[in-house]
């Protein structure tokens, strides 16, 4: 399946899903926490899957069976794989901007040292990088790369890329319990993403089966850590653990208003009771959503945060 969707996001509203890898799986990391499954062949050298004429009539034709309703925001590369191993990648995006919708390319990052795929991606619209670890150690551990690759050359390249891109770029960071969880992996990935510069770092967790059957979510008490140390390098983060959800401010449904903010960020004490105020509603509201587990309680640096509680099954 070439094209696949739409599906909701929060990241890029309605996106329609594009797999220019063929199967099996063929990718330049091994995550372990790949909710695609196992890399069936692991390589860092491009080569031709899908010509690139084949995806856009595929698309095309995709969008003429869609309601208006339905019509995508994006038009997401989101592979069997890591897309840019697709050699043709950059004459697939020229061609799917015929269609008018954004273009949006999910990367692992290990092949922006290429400046022939740096220039392809700067075609797109919206591109998300894949910052799991701040040290050589880390990376080993939680991406598993391709023999070849160097994790300090990962890193300066995508520094550079971020330089030379005029679109959308965020970060996305998976949190696994017991790899990538400690407070000194977080202090150095925010020293790392404050030179990306992104519009927006997430900080996610595994929410379907993994790779590596092993691998659990990092513990809630982490991510909060995590949100906090980014947050004070003025980097602007959000979760993706899950649960939609934006911050809207206060509208009078102080249920959905807590749920819907503390899905994004970790709502401290002092601004939830203010929150309560807004919407005239009293603690009770806060101690059946914990009663209830939908929000729990965490601690950092003396204050108290209030976020989503996730439960996953893994």
């Amino acid at each position: 399946m070439i094209s696949f969707g739409p599906i909701p996001s929060r990241r890029l509203g309605k996106s329609l899903g594009i797999n220019n890898i063929v199967s099996p799986k063929i990718c330049s990391y091994a995550c372990i926490y790949c909710q695609v499954g196992n890399t069936s062949r692991k390589s860092a050298e491009r080569e031709s899957f899908f010509e690139p004429e084949l995806i856009f009539r595929n698309v095309e034709e995709h969008l003429k069976k869609l309601k208006k309703e339905n019509y995508p925001d994006y038009l997401t590369f989101v592979s069997n794989g890591e897309p840019t191993l697709d050699i043709n990648l950059g004459k697939t995006i020229l061609l799917l901007k015929k269609t008018g919708i954004k273009i949006a390319v999910i990367t692992n990052s290990s092949l922006l040292y290429n400046k022939s795929v740096r220039e392809e991606l700067c075609l797109a619209d919206w591109v998300s990088v894949k910052t799991d670890a701040c040290n050589n150690e880390t990376w080993q551990k939680i991406n598993r790369p391709v023999t070849g690759l160097d994790f300090s050359i990962t890193i300066d390249s995508i520094i550079q890329f971020s330089s030379e891109f005029k679109g959308i770029l965020c970060t996305e960071t998976m949190l696994v319990s017991g790899i990538n969880d400690t407070q000194e992996n977080f202090t150095g990935l925010a020293e790392i993403i404050s030179k990306i510069k992104p519009f927006k770092a997430y900080l996610a967790i595994p929410t379907r089966p993994p790779a590596v059957t092993s691998v659990q979510a990092a513990d809630p008490d982490k991510l909060n850590m995590a949100w906090q140390i980014f947050n004070e390098m003025n980097i602007d983060t959000e979760f993706l653990t899950g649960f939609e959800g934006n911050q809207t401010g206060f509208t009078g449904n102080i249920y959905s208003d807590i749920l819907n903010i503390t899905a994004v960020h970790p709502l401290r004490e002092d601004s939830l009771l203010n929150l309560l105020e807004n919407d005239k509603a009293d603690f009770d509201v806060v101690r059946s959503l914990l009663k209830q587990r939908l929000i729990r309680s965490s601690n950092y640096n003396g204050n108290r945060y209030y976020l989503r509680e996730y439960h996953i099954q893994i």
